[in-house]
């Protein structure tokens, strides 16, 4: 082979390594966005049940603390989680609420 030969051998197979490479690149990428979607495409099923089981645990909170709370407070304005636990903490044993009220109520007042 003559070394002109030899040169454009070379430059020919270069261009055929990238060209392959940015070929199985794209199809990575491809492969990737596809996983991206199916997860995206998944999560709001996933969020619109988790948003529905607090909406109920919020409104049986609610409920729970008008009958127990509500005879005697009205909702008091938001106070941080750890102060309203440790508030709730304080009334359930002065007013007889299990721990499921207290959990639901806690949940109702902190969101």
């Amino acid at each position: 082979m003559t070394p002109n030969v030899k040169r454009s051998w070379k430059r020919g197979s270069l261009v055929y390594v990238a060209l392959l490479t940015m070929t199985m690149f794209l199809a990575l990428s491809a492969a990737a966005r596809t996983e991206d979607a199916k997860k995206d495409a998944a999560a709001p099923v996933a969020s619109a049940s988790h948003n529905a089981q607090d909406d109920t645990a919020r409104l049986e909170g609610e409920r729970r603390f008008h009958s127990n709370c509500g005879r005697c407070h009205t909702a008091p304005p938001k106070f941080p989680p750890r102060m309203m636990s440790t508030i709730i903490r304080h009334m359930r044993v002065r007013a007889n609420i299990t721990d499921e009220d207290r959990r639901l109520i806690l949940r109702y007042m902190t969101q």
